[in-house]
């Protein structure tokens, strides 16, 4: 491996694993934000849908800090995998609903600009439920077809 495709392979690590700490901790939504390359794209699969720019996203990311981060009953990462293409992260994710507790297997693609610096968007495979509880009502209602 060339030297220029390490430093790429760190800084690809380097933006996602700043992502996930944003969301999994709880950060602000500006440092989250700040991770992100103009008009993002957000794909859900397999429910063959998604979003698209800057400004449902950032919707998305509001609601997530002040409805989805309550839900939440903790995570354990699985595995995570690093290449030129992106970061791969597979969860357990618990939330807490209505009293009940579910449990979700998630797996998260960021997807990295061609600087390795910032990230275009994101893959997740998760069950439809899931996704709906991760974007809130308002936000599944505007997702388009892929």
């Amino acid at each position: 491996m060339a030297i220029h495709d390490a430093a790429r392979l760190e800084r690809i690590a380097e933006i996602g694993h700043r992502h996930a700490a944003a969301e999994g901790e709880g950060g602000s939504l500006e440092d989250l934000m700040a991770t992100l390359a103009p008009d993002p794209v957000y794909e859900f699969h397999p429910l063959g849908k998604g979003m698209r720019g800057t400004e449902i996203v950032r919707r998305f990311y509001t609601q997530f800090y002040e409805r989805y981060l309550a839900m939440n009953d903790g995570y354990r990462l699985i595995a995570e995998w690093v290449s030129h293409d992106g970061v791969a992260q597979e969860y357990d994710i618990w939330l807490r609903v209505d009293g009940e507790r579910e449990h979700h297997r998630v797996v998260g693609i960021l997807t990295p600009n061609e600087e390795g610096t910032l990230l275009t968007g994101e893959r997740v495979f998760a069950d439809d439920l899931y996704v709906r509880r991760l974007v809130g009502h308002q936000i599944f209602a505007e997702l388009t077809p892929l």
